[in-house]
């Protein structure tokens, strides 16, 4: 794929260009340490406490998954053979449904989605599965999810860190990561800026791709699709949106994603998986298939995240922290929040407290002083997480 126009870089770019982490793990590959090892000694800390450990860390779904998709999983069982890479027409029909009923993306063919494991090893690995390598550049947001990052370095191409056009200057790119709502931040790009995002890859001849698996879930604005008319005007070319099953269903133990947008790049994207036996399990694509035409758990999920959200903002902000700075923790199932200090110094505070989050280091050196507090315990644990910042 790396032949579809794409642009490329010198091998002297890339020795110059982005961050490039230290930690040998394969031969030829520097990748960072697992970033979630750096918070076993807070993990040990908060676990000590009486009351026992209030984990607001990872954002892992912890309430009861939904009946229908229970079920659904439940009356497909008897699945003897081998599932298709590119899923049922009813899975991917679901999907079509879902995304022009509650985000106005209408007309999309089934034929232009394939369902992932999940949405990470999509991220991790769509780099290497659209042919990029040595030479290309693929650009991440300056506070995000580290799996972008890990992605391109599996692939060999170089990492670049930003958030706006105007940082690239002479960069030759080949992929443009977005992630809105943003895992860790919360903020949401406005249609503009996607538009503006969308126009300057098309003169690139890059590829877009728009992680949008929190879509469903904004508080302060409504988040826009990458695929939304408004955004691309109906042309879906060079662009992929991926959204997933996990947050808004309860399903991240079904490991259920989606990929839609540019037929061709779709089209190739099977093609690969087909040889990598990178198939959706064929009692969860029906189970998928189920979340995606109900409406009513999606929005009873999110009145329990709303409610959980009030509780930790109000207790976060009362224990001195500033949350939701410059359009921050607008969407998704984050709180991104800073006391002005190093964000192990608070990650250690909370710790003493019983109360795990995450380090906003953890997701780039912009995030140095912040950390991301996730709103996915129960209501009960919630509560005591509260009850210990206001005591």
């Amino acid at each position: 794929m790396a032949g579809r126009g794409l642009g490329t870089a010198t091998d002297e770019d890339r020795d110059s260009a982005g961050d490039t982490p230290a930690g040998e793990l394969a031969p030829g590959l520097n990748l960072p340490d697992f970033p979630w090892d750096s918070l076993l000694p807070a993990r040990r800390e908060a676990t000590a406490h009486p009351d026992g450990l209030v984990d607001l860390s990872v954002g892992t779904p912890v309430d009861r998954v939904p009946v229908p998709v229970r079920s659904a999983l439940s009356g497909a069982s008897e699945a003897p053979g081998y599932p298709t890479v590119h899923g049922t027409h009813a899975l991917r029909s679901a999907y079509v449904g879902w995304l022009a009923r509650a985000h106005g993306v209408p007309d999309i063919d089934p034929e232009h989605v394939l369902p992932t494991i999940g949405s990470k090893e999509l991220v991790a690995s769509l780099p290497t599965q659209l042919g990029l390598g040595r030479g290309d550049v693929v650009v991440i947001p300056e506070i995000s999810y580290p799996t972008y990052e890990i992605g391109a370095l599996m692939s060999r191409s170089t990492v670049v860190r930003a958030d706006g056009l105007t940082k690239l200057g002479p960069e030759r790119v080949s992929l443009v990561w977005l992630n809105t709502p943003s895992n860790p931040t919360g903020k949401v790009l406005p249609p503009e800026h996607l538009a503006k995002v969308v126009a300057w890859a098309r003169r690139q001849g890059a590829v877009v791709a728009s992680d949008e698996c929190y879509i469903d879930l904004g508080w302060d604005v409504s988040p826009v699709s990458i695929l939304d008319p408004e955004v691309c005007g109906g042309d879906h070319t060079g662009l992929l949106a991926v959204h997933s099953l996990s947050k808004r269903s309860n399903m991240a133990g079904y490991r259920a994603g989606f990929v839609s947008g540019d037929p061709t790049l779709i089209a190739e994207l099977t093609s690969v998986r087909k040889h990598l036996g990178a198939m959706m399990p064929a009692p969860v694509q029906a189970a998928a298939a189920a979340a995606l035409d109900d409406d009513s758990h999606v929005l009873a999920q999110r009145s329990r995240y709303e409610r959980r959200r009030a509780v930790l903002l109000e207790a976060f902000e009362a224990a001195g922290f500033r949350v939701g700075d410059d359009g921050t923790s607008a969407a998704g199932l984050y709180l991104w929040c800073t006391r002005g200090e190093p964000a192990m110094d608070s990650v250690a505070w909370l710790a003493e407290r019983g109360i795990l989050v995450a380090p906003g280091s953890m997701y780039g050196p912009g995030g140095a002083r912040h950390v991301r507090v996730a709103l996915t315990a129960s209501d009960e644990r919630v509560a005591a997480a509260a009850d210990r910042l206001a005591g």
